[in-house]
């Protein structure tokens, strides 16, 4: 196989993996070490829909990632390319399991305590339009698209996307050695 140098996007996925493997870590409390079962066939159907287990799983793909971006670390085009879709579905889903998970944890009763803690007309202000902007979000689906987190994990996650667009383009679309 013809070898060819990494594409600068590649070698630039070492930052973006550490901020996307960090983000998931503490989106999801992810432990520092997970155990998978291999008890039978049929055991991963449970774990496969924890969002935990999909961000850790999700996050060991990213350490693979991020070592094979290194300089001098020897791969092929077809391993990237298979490790970024591996990717792909986990990364996509990762912000609204994120806020699922946000939004199942929170304890309602306290926050509308608190806001009626507040000043009275300042409340009543705020409650109207947060209800407003609750319903707005709801029917447009853009709460996600104005959290800030998840704002940069789109950016992060379309970052491996450039990458593996410069390497299908370095590679000419044959698998090739990465060196």
């Amino acid at each position: 196989m013809q070898s060819i140098p990494k594409p600068d996007e590649l070698l630039a996925l070492h930052d973006i993996t550490a901020e996307l493997f960090a983000t998931l870590k503490g989106w999801f409390d992810v432990a520092d070490e997970v155990t998978i079962s291999l008890a039978d066939i049929d055991a991963a159907v449970e774990e496969l829909s924890d969002p935990v287990l999909i961000a850790a799983m999700a996050m060991r793909k990213l350490q693979a990632l991020r070592l094979l971006a290194q300089p001098g670390v020897r791969t092929t085009t077809d391993v990237v390319v298979t490790i970024v879709q591996d990717l792909d579905r986990a990364l996509l889903q990762a912000p609204s399991m994120w806020l699922k998970r946000t939004a199942a944890a929170t304890d309602w009763d306290a926050e509308f305590a608190a806001l009626v803690d507040d000043d009275a007309e300042d409340a009543e202000t705020s409650t109207a339009a947060r209800g407003a902007a609750d319903a707005a979000e709801s029917a447009t689906g853009t709460a996600a698209d104005d959290d800030p987190a998840v704002t940069r994990f789109r950016e992060l996650h379309a970052g491996l996307h450039r990458a593996l667009r410069a390497v299908i383009t370095a590679s000419e679309g044959e698998i090739r050695v990465l060196v």
